[in-house]
């Protein structure tokens, strides 16, 4: 039985990273989606919620935690894993992030196999 392909939407407002992180879930089987900041993240998630997001941490308009915070209160929020992926590596911003319902960490520079070793702990592969 086939299994239906999995969407994430990767938010960050750095074009390069975006493409690097295509990439490298396009290589683990996804879809992927983009938005450059939080608001356009969570356009993107009414109009379809994703499996998974890869979620930076400092963006204009809205950052990460932000909208972390309302794509948690929005209707089927709680479903996506989150995994944040930043240059923010202070204990105090990690736990942070999980408390508001991150479910994985991941830091910058990242490559493939860092992704897929954190999507598969988060269990998405």
């Amino acid at each position: 039985m086939e299994r239906a392909v999995k969407t994430c939407l990767v938010v960050d407002d750095s074009r390069v990273i975006r493409k690097v992180a295509r990439r490298a879930l396009e290589d683990i089987g996804f879809e992927i989606a983009e938005a450059a900041d939080g608001m356009e993240a969570l356009a993107w998630c009414r109009a379809a919620m994703p499996d998974a997001v890869l979620l930076d941490w400092n963006m204009p308009v809205m950052n990460g935690l932000e909208f972390l915070q309302r794509l948690r209160q929005e209707p089927g929020g709680d479903a996506p894993v989150v995994v944040f992926c930043t240059v923010e590596n202070k204990v105090d911003n990690i736990r942070l992030a999980l408390d508001h319902g991150a479910d994985e960490y991941i830091m910058k520079p990242f490559d493939g196999e860092i992704i897929a070793a954190k999507f598969a702990e988060a269990g998405l592969l």
